[in-house]
């Protein structure tokens, strides 16, 4: 009998009932998470896709009580990379167990709780990652094979107007150059939304790069594209002798999680 051919914006029924599933035994045994991924985008910006695996975002202290009830749930469970995320898989489904990225900044706190937005997703109630720590968290996905920047200017279309942007500012912390960054690509891409965004954001992030244009450098060594890409700056560091920004106290990645995401190289995530 022939399979039935999906809609490429239709999510094939067996995974459907094994997230819907898995989502409800965790509600079952309480655990504390929230829906990011291509379900929140979803729901943000209006744009529906469909990937195999499911992101749920979580604080790293509840990673192991969210593993436990998706192993029990029957599905095989493992940390490939702890300094950020955790992984269920049973048969082709995958959940991602989020709790940091994978530059080690965006870590999962009671911030990212406080202000998730209610929905239902896959017909269940949850909670979204809020679209402020959504745009935070993709800002700094900037490989080769990956660019995030697509996923932050449609959300800055659909939310500009209503982000709380003094939390947003807050999140990007010293590494405001890359929200700035996204803004001018935002401008460029939508030049009949700019009113979207603030007038005071970009006042208060130009106002910077006025005041640091006569600041004295350190001339310290440091490279923060690493922070931007895991494999296009390793010449950087390699060669030239730049310190590697991960491994700074504000980041606080070991090297040896470092040396672990570096071997992943070619992994998706």
């Amino acid at each position: 009998m022939p399979q039935t051919r999906l809609h490429p914006g239709e999510l094939d029924p067996c995974a459907r009932a094994f997230y819907r599933r898995m989502l409800e035994k965790l509600d079952a045994a309480g655990a504390q998470f929230l829906v990011g991924g291509a379900y929140a985008f979803e729901r943000y910006t209006g744009i529906e896709r469909h990937t195999k695996d499911f992101d749920l975002f979580a604080r790293r202290g509840d990673l192991p009580e969210i593993l436990e009830v998706l192993g029990a749930g029957g599905c095989s469970t493992e940390l490939p990379y702890p300094h950020w995320l955790g992984k269920a898989r049973c048969g082709e489904h995958f959940i991602d167990v989020i709790f940091s990225s994978g530059n080690g900044v965006a870590e999962v706190d009671a911030e990212w709780f406080a202000h998730a937005r209610p929905a239902e997703v896959l017909g269940h109630p949850v909670k979204l990652c809020p679209p402020e720590e959504m745009i935070w968290s993709k800002a700094y996905v900037m490989e080769r094979e990956r660019f995030d920047g697509a996923d932050v200017l449609h959300l800055l279309r659909a939310h500009g107007a209503e982000l709380d942007w003094t939390r947003l500012l807050a999140r990007f912390g010293p590494h405001w150059r890359v929200l700035l960054s996204h803004l001018v690509l935002f401008d460029f891409a939508y030049p009949r939304e700019r009113r979207q965004i603030p007038p005071h954001v970009r006042e208060e992030l130009w106002g910077r790069v006025r005041a640091e244009m006569n600041a004295p450098h350190d001339g310290s060594p440091v490279c923060y594209g690493t922070l931007l890409s895991r494999e296009q700056y390793l010449t950087d560091l390699a060669r030239w002798g730049y310190r590697d920004a991960r491994l700074e106290a504000e980041v606080a990645m070991s090297r040896e999680h470092v040396e672990i995401w570096t071997a992943a190289i070619g992994d998706p995530h």
